[in-house]
């Protein structure tokens, strides 16, 4: 279980050789499927890791715009990041085996990001390189805390305002997108409903999400910035979980059945696209 190799210590500074253990382990994984390249970056004098695998599109479909998804695989000093960040990985490695297996219409860019934790750095640096490339993408895809599930009543917060729209328990997933992904959030959420049997809300963010800042709080933000469409998918983090970016951030305190549903739902959404 990819959960079980990734949840553990791996902050890039203060727990070295858990990030390099977690590096290594999503190569490899990875590579099952393809070449898995470095896209590497420096930060402070020493050198950190994207780790990059591209997979083709359905035969006749090559000169399609790619669809990027993407996870960060840090985590902030002592804490094992369960949720924060292994779900985001777990399911990331799954949609590398499953679109290996079966190509989709468009090409697909897998990255697992470093260095989200001190300023989203390995998805700017991924962001820009695509901006410089004038590369388009038809869609990126933020695979931010998948995992975390509080079926109790009013155990959901909000951004001031948000509590009037949408449920007070926490047992959706939900999506954040700027405004021209909104035809994909309506798409993910029907399947991620029908085919992953999970409940789901969605929310535009208008002005790359600068009108509510919590919007912007993962790796999707700097494509934002970047002007190319862009989604998060997210358990809310804090708004939710009570172990966000603390010690306790632990495997036993994930619902396993509700991450299966996200990662089924989100199959089928990427195959939909």
């Amino acid at each position: 279980m990819h959960l079980q190799q990734i949840v553990r210590d791996r902050d890039p500074f203060l727990a070295t050789a858990g990030h390099f253990y977690v590096q290594c382990y999503i190569r490899q994984q990875l590579a099952q499927w393809g070449e898995v390249t470095d896209d590497a970056f420096d930060y402070r004098g020493k050198t950190h890791h994207n780790w990059v695998l591209n997979l083709p599109s359905q035969a006749g479909c090559q000169h399609r715009p790619l669809v990027l998804i993407g996870a960060h695989y840090d985590t902030v000093p002592g804490s094992v990041g369960a949720d924060d960040n292994a779900t985001g990985v777990a399911v990331l490695l799954e949609l590398a085996r499953s679109l290996f297996t079966q190509p989709i219409r468009y090409p697909v860019r897998l990255v697992a990001f470093d260095l989200e934790e001190i300023g989203l750095l390995g998805s700017r640096h991924q962001a820009e390189s695509l901006r410089q490339q004038n590369q388009p993408l038809r869609l990126m895809i933020s695979l931010e805390m998948l995992g975390y599930c509080d079926r109790a009543p009013h155990s959901q917060e909000y951004p001031p305002g948000l509590q009037y729209f949408y449920p007070h328990q926490g047992n959706f997933i939900a999506l954040i997108g700027n405004l021209q992904t909104i035809p994909d959030l309506i798409r993910f959420k029907r399947k991620i409903r029908t085919e992953g049997k999970t409940p789901c809300e969605w929310l535009p963010a208008g002005m790359r999400g600068l009108m509510v800042p919590d919007t912007r709080r993962s790796d999707h933000a700097p494509f934002w910035d970047a002007g190319y469409p862009a989604l998060m998918v997210t358990d809310t983090a804090n708004l939710r979980n009570p172990h966000y970016h603390k010690s306790s951030d632990r495997l036993e305190t994930l619902d396993l059945n509700f991450l299966t549903g996200v990662c089924q739902g989100l199959i089928e959404s990427v195959r939909s696209l």
